[in-house]
């Protein structure tokens, strides 16, 4: 074996080395392009031999990059939030109940003593399947059924296939939110007031449904989502600067109960003035047909009596009522003063209980929404604390029916909300608020034995409302 023939089998067995470490680490492929550089330039290998085996490691590395890529393990993440609440009532009637928060009351209230109570405790499950495929998971373990708390219940399952890679262009398929309203599409994990306004809230059951949306939105306007989200400005989430869709119609974890899609459209714009000041305004509407069937209630008969009536249909209603609305939506971001409001009308099932002894069901109008202002405190310096105050003041009204609840009751609602959320850190959020409720109580369970006689009845009550939440 001559001097040269020697040299090459040094020089193979170093790129041998190289290529081993290269290949236990891919991110090392700058290192092994060096190392055959100077082989070539020693004159050990040809600048033939040298391209080709630097195209073949780049190959390798651009599959084994591009392999671990597409692998949903690798883009897994987990985040999550818990809200422990409790209330306590400040006088007016009592035996009061608030369907959407069941710590609202006292021991003269349907299903006895309120206390704390965990509201929410959300896993959410979320990532990216390679170029075209994101995924969002989310379960509430904090759910009730009858008198049961804490049980775990889907509210999200859904994937945005993405037609175009800026993501301009996405169609979302499964159970998710239904995109009408600002406030409605708001996580609950952002909102300022512990509750929804009724008014939007009643539109959708749980704000989601299952079916497939479309939604646009142009690359000036993501990045203008993203700054709002960002910037920690209480924003809903991109859901397109035009969406329209279909789905069910009869609200999340509810089969379908007749042959019809609900369809929406909603159209949303953000700008942002020379001033910095962010703002964003909208429209929507939805339109299908709801399905209603009675269940046994008790009624103020008159002169004090009272009796358990089950509700009749309107004539003509049994595959669905008329269920539309439109409404609008304004959203000035708290910069550092906020103002947001929205207002919808519609059409919707609602009882009637005056039409007859039983009560009927039938078609009726609504209209409501609500009006907030806000006031942002950066630098907010507590101990040795530096968070956010919110402090904001709320008017909600509506005048109209909960499609989704026992019988579809007429609500009546004319509430105000005074108080602040502090955001000790990013993990600790505290809300505390004045609230005087003037409503119905959309909650049934009255009885011969309870201090509320009649199911439906309207109350007037102060409380004041505590929430802590985890973010984690």
């Amino acid at each position: 074996m001559n001097l040269k023939q020697i040299n090459r089998v040094f020089a193979d067995c170093i790129l041998v080395v190289a290529l081993t470490f290269a290949a236990v680490d891919y991110a090392r492929a700058d290192s092994t392009t060096d190392i055959v550089n100077a082989l070539v330039n020693k004159g050990v290998l040809t600048e033939e031999e040298g391209e080709l085996i630097s195209k073949g490691r780049n190959n390798e590395v651009a599959a084994q990059k591009k392999k671990q890529e597409l692998s949903w393990t690798n883009g897994v993440n987990i985040r999550g939030y818990v809200q422990n609440r409790n209330t306590t009532m400040l006088g007016g009637d009592e035996g009061v109940n608030l369907w959407s928060d069941r710590s609202v009351g006292d021991d003269q209230s349907f299903g006895g003593d309120k206390n704390f109570l965990i509201r929410r405790a959300r896993v959410i499950i979320y990532g990216d399947v390679g170029e075209r495929l994101s995924y969002y998971i989310q379960p509430d373990l904090a759910s009730s059924a009858g008198t049961t708390g804490n049980v775990a219940q889907l509210r999200d399952a859904y994937g945005d296939v993405y037609i175009t890679k800026d993501r301009v262009h996405r169609i979302r398929v499964g159970q998710s939110k239904v995109p009408y309203g600002f406030e409605n599409l708001q996580s609950s994990q952002n909102r300022l007031a512990l509750d929804r306004a009724d008014a939007f809230n009643s539109a959708v059951r749980d704000e989601r449904d299952l079916g497939a949306f479309y939604y646009y939105t142009p690359d000036n306007v993501q990045k203008l989502f993203k700054e709002i989200q960002d910037s920690g400005l209480k924003h809903s989430g991109n859901y397109g600067m035009f969406g329209i869709g279909i789905y069910n119609g009869q609200g999340a974890n509810q089969q379908d109960r007749n042959d019809n899609y609900h369809v929406v459209a909603r159209a949303t714009y953000p700008w942002k003035t020379e001033s910095g000041q962010i703002y964003e305004a909208g429209i929507q509407g939805y339109s299908g047909k709801y399905v209603r069937t009675g269940s046994a209630y008790r009624k103020n008969m008159g002169n004090n009596v009272y009796a358990t009536k089950t509700p009749t249909l309107e004539a003509g209603n049994t595959t669905g009522f008329k269920d539309e609305r439109a409404g609008v939506s304004f959203m000035m971001y708290p910069m550092p003063f906020g103002l947001q409001g929205e207002w919808n009308w519609g059409k919707t099932p609602g009882l009637d209980t005056t039409a007859s002894i039983d009560g009927i069901i039938k078609e009726t109008n609504l209209n409501g929404g609500y009006i907030q202002t806000m006031y942002k405190i950066d630098n907010f310096k507590v101990l040795d604390t530096n968070g956010t105050l919110i402090p904001f003041v709320r008017w909600q009204y509506f005048d109209g029916a909960s499609k989704a609840e026992t019988n579809s009751p007429m609500n009546k609602v004319n509430d105000w909300e005074i108080g602040a959320e502090w955001q000790i850190a990013p993990e600790v959020e505290l809300v505390a608020y004045y609230h005087r409720m003037n409503r119905s109580n959309l909650v049934t369970g009255a009885s011969a034995t309870t201090l509320v006689k009649q199911d439906y009845a309207n109350f007037k009550a102060d409380a004041l409302r505590v929430q802590l939440q985890y973010n984690f």
